[in-house]
């Protein structure tokens, strides 16, 4: 019998990881696209896995879909091999890049089609309502823009509120609207307790909306970690400008253009120095720009690796 664990509602959850991957590798051919990949998705998290550009992080998430075999290793869904379709593919939405759906089906069609062959239940005009199509409901896919397409793509994924949704660069072509609507969708299925898988090129969604990422380099999983763990792996920077002839600060700097650049692993000792300092010198420290680095700066400095 699974371990369970009750969460802060009283609701009893199972404590086994929802996706659980171990030495996974993946290749086609002579190149070896994953390689020992190991890690776990738990039950209710959002879970981002980035990656730079052929890091591996598609063909990782074939194999969970149970669209691709792995070459080696072990892949568990739910605790099922993802290839045993009848156990995961009811409790598994997906939303791909490209779904290729037929251009000669309306999106009612579509959807209703997509949620029957998952096995979930749902209700069609729910599902048109969250992901903002009602309005398209009668149209035909091949009338649709790419935007509506990735928002019928969304539709397919939650219909039936799986426990597991798969989410692929979900908002690329969608507005802003568009964009916040989709999030918003997303929090209330996390709010029912679903877990998300997410994979984008938008940095800042996963800093805002991740409870854990994960960063893909050439096919190996460098590092792994809140935003508040992959963040403190480089120090933060000051950064600031200073008035000729003034004499140099008390903490170690790099002049670069004419502005002082410090680099710490001390934010705010090291920033309460530099005031200090500028205070009793009465020195204006023009410019003066201070924070922690950002998960863009993590993930430029795996791609250095």
């Amino acid at each position: 019998m699974a371990n369970r664990v009750v969460d802060t509602k009283g609701t009893v959850m199972s404590a086994s990881p929802v996706i659980e991957v171990e030495d996974l590798n993946v290749r086609y051919g002579d190149f070896h696209a994953v390689k020992d990949l190991s890690f776990q998705v738990r039950h209710g998290e959002l879970y981002a896995l980035l990656g730079t550009n052929g890091a591996g992080k598609t063909s990782t998430l074939e194999v969970a879909e149970g669209h691709r075999p792995a070459s080696a290793g072990t892949v568990r869904v739910f605790g099922h091999s993802p290839r045993d379709r009848g156990a995961v593919r009811p409790r598994m939405g997906i939303m791909l890049q490209e779904s290729g759906f037929s251009p000669d089906l309306t999106v009612r069609e579509s959807v209703g089609l997509i949620g029957t062959l998952s096995g979930r239940r749902d209700d069609v005009s729910r599902v048109l309502g969250v992901s903002g199509l009602t309005h398209k409901a009668a149209a035909m896919v091949s009338q649709l823009s790419g935007g509506e397409k990735r928002r019928l793509d969304f539709a397919t994924a939650v219909y039936g509120g799986p426990e597991l949704v798969i989410l692929d660069e979900p908002t690329t072509g969608l507005d802003i609207q568009s964009r916040d609507a989709l999030w918003a969708a997303v929090d209330r299925l996390r709010e029912d307790g679903s877990t998300i898988v997410l994979t984008t090129h938008y940095l800042e969604e996963a800093q805002q909306r991740a409870d854990r990422i994960g960063l893909m380099h050439q096919g190996t999983l460098h590092r792994e970690g809140t935003v508040a763990e992959l963040t403190r792996t480089l120090p933060s920077l000051i950064s600031f400008a200073l008035p000729a002839g003034t004499p140099p600060p008390p903490i170690d700097t790099t002049p670069a253009n004419g502005a002082f650049h410090v680099e710490t692993f001390d934010l705010q000792k090291d920033l309460h120095r530099l005031l200090n300092w500028a205070h009793d010198t009465g020195v204006d420290l023009r410019d003066l720009q201070a924070g922690p680095t950002s998960l863009d700066d993590v993930f430029r400095a795996i791609s250095r690796d």
